[in-house]
């Protein structure tokens, strides 16, 4: 679950609701303020990123706004550079705050829902998870008949994957290692999406809703692989959120509003906006 480097906070001022609020609040304080803070990773393409104009664009950017909308408070969302890992950004997005002196927000978003991710960050609350995310291949149509082959069997061909991620790791270890000298590295799944839609690459390991979302903008280019991917270590991971360890009421009232969220086709809908099929959360 390693996240790319880097730890600070970026982005616009906090919302003049917040008032001088240095601390991730508890449901009753969000209320009173009006105002629910989120953060979202930075340049996540489909989940948050700027958008040509420069708009905060994205599946948890619009499910952050759906989530105060239903509990009557405004949304003020934030933008986080992804630290060494999970435990850092949920020290520096929810109870702590960035070393830069950037309070933490109420909730984080995109948080993988993870029993022993929870019991090693006992100050963050993971919870209302929302949808299910697993690792997939795609092949580029025009130069690969058979998507479905052993990825071994890909040897000479150039394969894409975000730098230092799962899908890099499964590629340049695929086989002992015969397929490393043939990786392309990119920064970012949807780079590497694009690059076997047009001529950078013939075959793409990324999450499956960088894959559908880099599908619409090339949607007869690529194939996605329908059967596992042999060797893969995950088979796939609910996403939720997470609050402070102090705002659990914050993260039980969440959790409802999510689960109806979820019931009524909102969240299926925000998905659908982006291109990517959406899958809700296994039952534990």
């Amino acid at each position: 679950m390693d996240r790319r480097q880097a730890l600070e906070w970026i982005g616009g001022a906090v919302a003049a609701g917040l008032g001088t609020r240095a601390f991730a609040a508890p449901l009753d304080t969000v209320i009173k303020t009006g105002v629910m803070s989120f953060a979202v990773y930075r340049d996540f393409e489909p989940w948050a990123w700027r958008d040509k104009d420069g708009k905060l664009v994205g599946i948890d950017v619009d499910l952050a706004d759906l989530l105060a909308q239903a509990i009557a408070v405004k949304s003020d969302i934030q933008e986080l550079i992804p630290g060494d890992d999970v435990g850092a950004d949920l020290r520096n997005a929810v109870w702590r705050g960035s070393v830069l002196g950037r309070p933490p927000a109420d909730v984080l978003m995109h948080v993988p829902v993870d029993r022993q991710l929870g019991l090693d960050n006992d100050r963050a609350v993971i919870c209302a998870p929302y949808c299910r995310e697993s690792f997939n291949m795609a092949c580029n149509r025009d130069r690969v008949d058979d998507c479905e082959a052993a990825p071994d069997l890909f040897k000479g061909r150039p394969l894409a994957a975000e730098i230092d991620t799962v899908p890099d790791f499964y590629l340049t270890s695929t086989g002992g290692g015969v397929l490393r000298p043939n990786v392309k590295h990119f920064p970012s799944g949807v780079a590497a999406v694009a690059a076997a839609a047009g001529d950078g690459a013939d075959v793409v390991v990324a999450t499956r809703a960088q894959i559908e979302h880099g599908m619409v903008a090339a949607p007869d280019r690529l194939t996605q692989r329908k059967s596992a991917l042999p060797g893969m270590f995950s088979s796939g991971w609910n996403v939720g959120i997470a609050v402070k360890d102090n705002s659990r009421d914050l993260g039980d009232r969440l959790e409802a509003v999510m689960a109806q969220l979820i019931a009524n086709g909102k969240v299926a809908a925000i998905f659908e906006r982006y291109g990517v099929v959406y899958r809700p959360p296994v039952d534990a």
